[in-house]
């Protein structure tokens, strides 16, 4: 796996908010309603969208799903197979436990996205739940060249606001990494650390990748105001849970149109196999 060196930029680092993942603060959240996640992904079967009703086909480009926090890529089969059904090429991040050092979450995310880039010939979708929206905007950064777009779902662009309990997962996970590979710096798993993923989430997302960010005010994990991007063409509110939104009716409509909008190109002649 080949990761170039990032792209230096003299615009600003998000102006509105320029510490990012370093921002972190915890939120009086309603974690509560994130049990109704189980119903919602019950429900999906039963709607047409999830048989294709209603969706724009697909051009047969590769989609990336990438799970979130402490999550794998098994909880988002529904979405990959929904994916297939419409006419993409559905692919699972292959990243293991989503709650490991970041640095080795993204390159594990970019060998999947170079092997299916070479693959298919042509730019890759990627489509991230929560911390997995992050995942894919760092490895959107670092490597353009092969994405064709990134859309997310519920994922802290703005600034990390989430339930204390989360939170403290969180830390614990860090603690974690540390202990098992002391040669980490004390601030892996964190907006502190200085690895090229990190550093590429809080850089400028690039300007010719498409993005989407799906949120819901009903977010009971990530404060919703931190979920959004800041143009507002750019964002589509649906209701429901933080967990569901990988089993959302409305966020799949929605991420088809996108899809349907932003067509894959073939790579080009420098990243081409």
């Amino acid at each position: 796996m080949t990761v170039p060196a990032r792209r230096q930029s003299t615009s600003p680092i998000w102006s509105a908010n320029p510490r990012l993942l370093r921002d972190s603060v915890p939120a009086a959240l309603p974690l509560w309603r994130e049990a109704f996640a189980a119903v919602e992904f019950s429900f999906l079967p039963f709607t047409p969208i999830f048989h294709g009703i209603g969706a724009p086909r697909g051009d047969g480009a590769a989609v990336i799903v990438v799970p979130g926090f402490t999550g794998t890529d098994g909880y988002l089969a529904p979405m990959r197979g929904w994916l297939r059904r419409i006419g993409y090429r559905a692919r699972p991040s292959r990243i293991g436990h989503n709650a490991d050092c970041l640095e080795r979450l993204g390159g594990r995310l970019i060998g999947t996205l170079e092997e299916t880039a070479g693959e298919t010939g042509r730019k890759v979708h990627l489509v991230g739940h929560s911390l997995g929206g992050m995942l894919s905007r760092g490895v959107a950064c670092l490597r353009p060249d092969l994405i064709a777009s990134v859309t997310t779902m519920g994922s802290p662009i703005r600034g990390v606001r989430s339930h204390p309990l989360v939170m403290r997962m969180a830390e614990a996970v860090r603690r974690r990494v540390i202990e098992q590979d002391d040669a980490r710096e004390p601030a892996c798993f964190s907006g502190d650390c200085h690895c090229d993923l990190v550093r590429a989430v809080q850089s400028t997302f690039p300007d010719e990748v498409p993005q989407l960010a799906i949120f819901t005010r009903r977010d009971g994990v990530v404060a919703w105001r931190y979920t959004r991007l800041h143009d507002p063409a750019r964002n589509r509110e649906v209701p429901g849970t933080h967990s569901g939104l990988a089993a959302n009716p409305l966020a799949y409509y929605h991420l088809a149109r996108f899809l349907k909008r932003h067509p894959s190109p073939a790579l080009g002649p420098e990243t081409a196999p």
